[in-house]
């Protein structure tokens, strides 16, 4: 009788522990992430239909888009533009999405585009 009770016990006492667990996991922030564009617009008539539906529409938004540059080294980008978003997941949702697919052709007839997605430091 004795070991079916410290069995359960141990059960119990494992399950609290897991649980527990599962909520500091959950509990971790999700770090936000960022784009980072490069661009050189080379029609810009066209460039700015590329703009006008390429903003992303909900969960990412501009913190910087086509501002005065300091060079720390290198070459200077023509244009830079940073998006930030809530998570990666978001950013690559957005990117793969067929709304901005749509864009895409508009995008590279009107410029030389280099962008990534990197994931920020969680706050």
């Amino acid at each position: 009788m004795k070991n079916h009770l410290t069995a359960a016990l141990a059960m119990v006492a494992g399950f609290g522990l897991g649980a527990t667990t599962v909520q500091v996991i959950q509990a971790q922030p999700t770090p936000p992430a960022y784009t980072i564009a490069e661009v050189e617009v080379t029609d810009p008539e066209t460039y700015k239909q590329y703009i006008a539906v390429g903003v992303p529409p909900t969960d990412g938004h501009f913190i910087a888009r086509g501002g005065r540059t300091y060079l720390v080294n290198g070459a200077p980008p023509k244009r830079v533009a940073v998006v930030q978003w809530s998570s990666l997941e978001k950013a690559k949702a957005f990117y793969e999405s067929e709304e901005y697919k749509r864009v895409i052709p508009i995008r590279d007839k009107s410029s030389v585009f280099r962008a990534y997605v990197i994931e920020g430091v969680a706050k």
